[in-house]
């Protein structure tokens, strides 16, 4: 098996619940060493469940280190000498207190990378910045659930998650760079990030995003969740190609062009509903699907584990879903998170210098 594309790379994490650690556990399973910088007692998700961290922190070291204490210092400034990048993610005042940025460090290691996740930016403050707040003060809630119902948020830290791989692609493209330096990466502008053409069209065209029953598409008509005999079906007609398809095997005539479709959304709606009401959600499915239309039943997570047995790897003791990224000639190992201060033993090792030049 060939070594991962980010063999001989080592990462420092300081990282906090989830955007932190998913970044470099993503980083991990492409062959980084990445060491795990804990607190006297432990990072802190590992007092929400097992399972909970080992989702977010395999393929790690862990040692500990008291940040705060003047031996803790002397001791990240050994690691940072030896070693390609650091990875934090706490509020701004906390990260330069505990001398977690570059200026702090470089005096240590000219060609280190620290990257901050933080709520607003490295000068933007410490006010509370957590998933679900920035969701809110981003207008990600306010656009989505019914229209005539309270605003909703998704059912996962999509935020979190979304940060942590966006801090993952700052830090390996500063070390593809060759050069040290800082990446602050921030809760708030990767979600206005994501919202790239909701957000176009209001500032270039005033359309402001309106909420759609069932989660239907701002531009395209059918796209969204429909009801049918069993189940939901979501359905995604984007191009006039989709429709054709679609319309033949439904019965349903007229249409053809999207920007027809869009103008009159009620009536194709109604006439949608009428013919996905004839049979069940994954029937459906099992008939569009040969066709090429984007098409799915709506499922459980448990269901949609059960029917893609291939994402999901076994790390320890913990079942795990596997990483995302799949490398020609790699396989990640999938070692079990470590458990607290595990690497302690071998920190003379841990310290000794990388292959290359950090």
């Amino acid at each position: 098996m060939n070594a991962g594309p980010l063999a001989g790379i080592r990462i420092l994490e300081v990282g906090v619940m989830l955007a932190g650690p998913y970044a470099t556990m993503l980083l991990a399973d492409l062959g980084a060493e990445v060491i795990k910088i804990e607190p006297p007692g432990g990072e802190i998700s590992r007092q929400v469940r097992d399972s909970y961290f080992a989702s977010l922190n395999r393929n790690k070291q862990s040692i500990c280190i008291d940040l705060r204490s003047e031996e803790g210092q002397r001791q990240l400034a050994e690691l940072a000498a030896k070693s390609h990048a650091l990875l934090v993610n706490m509020k701004p005042s906390a990260i330069r207190r505990l001398g977690l940025t570059y200026d702090a460090l470089r005096q240590y290691n000219e060609k280190i990378v620290c990257v901050a996740l933080t709520g607003f930016g490295l000068d933007g403050g410490d006010d509370p910045a957590f998933d679900y707040v920035i969701q809110a003060a981003t207008g990600v809630a306010a656009m989505t659930g019914d229209p005539d119902g309270p605003p909703t948020l998704p059912g996962y830290s999509a935020a979190d998650n979304s940060t942590g791989l966006t801090a993952a692609l700052g830090l390996v493209s500063q070390i593809v760079s060759g050069r040290g330096g800082q990446v602050d990466v921030s809760l708030r502008d990767v979600m206005f990030s994501q919202l790239n053409y909701h957000a176009a069209a209001y500032l270039n065209d005033g359309i402001e995003p309106q909420r759609h029953p069932n989660g239907a598409h701002s531009f395209y008509v059918p796209a969204q969740l429909f009801p049918t005999a069993d189940g939901y079906l979501a359905l995604f007609i984007t191009h006039d190609g989709f429709w054709k398809s679609f319309a033949g095997e439904a019965g349903i005539s007229g249409f053809e062009t999207m920007a027809e479709r869009s103008a009159k959304r009620d009536e194709v709606l109604a006439v949608v509903i009428a013919a996905l009401a004839t049979d069940t959600a994954k029937n459906w499915e099992a008939r569009l699907r040969p066709l090429g239309i984007p098409s799915a039943a709506v499922r459980s997570l448990p269901d949609a584990l059960e029917a893609t047995p291939e994402v999901v790897v076994s790390a320890g003791e913990f079942r795990l879903v596997a990483s995302p990224i799949r490398v020609s000639g790699y396989e990640p190992e999938y070692r079990p998170a470590p458990a607290f201060d595990e690497h302690a033993h071998s920190y003379s090792t841990v310290t000794e210098s990388v292959s290359g030049t950090p």
